[in-house]
């Protein structure tokens, strides 16, 4: 398999890191909402030699960064596209955060579902399913302590990073996005991404 493909996602990915942090909106939620896509990116980079995932995998965690990484430029409810929907639709709130949350679950459950392919007895099906669903959401529950720590320590300060725009069900919901986002995922994508764990296995 070759590994072009990976490097433009990982330059690609870098490129628009920097692009996103010149002059952003606020410089400390910049930073703490790009920082899960830099660890994420440094994780994947770190195995990469030993555990090497599908292309599908990668794009997925290249597509989440991506929304990470403009949603900290603008912070979430300011994010001008989501601005746009809620114009047009009436929406009354910027829902930009909500397709991250979304996406918390998506990217997360195609890479969940591959470590536990390669590395555990789990074959495709019910069990696979409900197990990679369960790790999405657990994933999206310690973000949401996240979110909790900080509005405690920092109060009125946190409010482009929690993002809730008055919504007290905010949290309620983005766990939700986060768990439709892993079953979307696995309905959409599991034939798919068997196969291609297949090709990458037999090689």
């Amino acid at each position: 398999m070759s590994k072009w493909p990976h490097l433009f996602l990982l330059l690609s990915g870098v490129g628009v890191l920097i692009v996103s942090g010149v002059a952003p909106h606020d410089r400390a939620t910049w930073a703490a909402e790009v920082a899960p896509a830099v660890i994420g990116g440094a994780v994947l980079a770190a195995v990469y030699r030993r555990f090497r995932f599908t292309t599908l995998a990668y794009v997925l965690a290249w597509l989440f960064a991506l929304i990470l990484m403009v949603g900290g430029h603008y912070t979430y409810s300011r994010v001008p596209i989501g601005l746009w929907a809620s114009d047009l639709l009436g929406l009354g709130r910027n829902h930009y955060d909500r397709l991250g949350h979304f996406f918390q679950g998506f990217a997360p459950a195609i890479i969940a579902r591959e470590v536990l392919l390669r590395t555990s007895p789990l074959r495709p099906g019910k069990w696979l399913f409900v197990i990679v669903v369960a790790v999405c959401l657990a994933i999206s529950a310690c973000y949401e302590f996240v979110e909790w720590g900080v509005a405690a320590a920092f109060g009125a300060g946190s409010a482009d990073f929690i993002g809730t725009q008055g919504d007290i069900w905010d949290a309620h919901w983005d766990m939700l996005l986060a768990m439709l986002g892993a079953i979307a995922a696995q309905l959409t994508l599991n034939r798919y991404h068997t196969r291609a764990v297949g090709r990458l296995t037999d090689n």
